[in-house]
């Protein structure tokens, strides 16, 4: 599993690659289990149903936006490729990441 999974998050740091920015306080949610459906991981799509992962963002993007207090983002972890995830999920995983630190007040963008 955790190749499987490894392979989602990696996809989605692939995806936004050009719109990430670390520190930002604008950010997107994606669904992991979702995405992991849409790449053919069937199994993850259960385990990690309503399960999202943040990515940053350069710049707010048109749409709806919500701010969220950062404590709301306590235990997350950030990859490499910015990508963040609540705790549990990056320990499942095979990737090195380190503590995402938040604003203290987040952007969500609602595309």
């Amino acid at each position: 599993m955790k190749n499987n999974l490894d392979d989602v998050l990696m996809m989605i740091g692939k995806e936004y690659e050009n719109n990430i920015l670390k520190g930002s306080r604008n950010y997107l949610e994606v669904d992991i289990g979702n995405k992991a459906a849409k790449m053919g991981y069937f199994g993850l799509k259960d385990k990690f149903a309503n399960v999202y992962a943040i990515v940053p963002l350069k710049a707010p993007v048109t749409g709806m936006k919500v701010r969220i207090d950062g404590r709301t983002f306590v235990n997350y972890a950030q990859f490499d490729t910015g990508v963040a995830v609540p705790g549990n999920v990056a320990q499942k995983a095979d990737l090195p990441y380190k503590e995402f630190v938040p604003n203290d007040s987040m952007i969500l963008n609602f595309t």
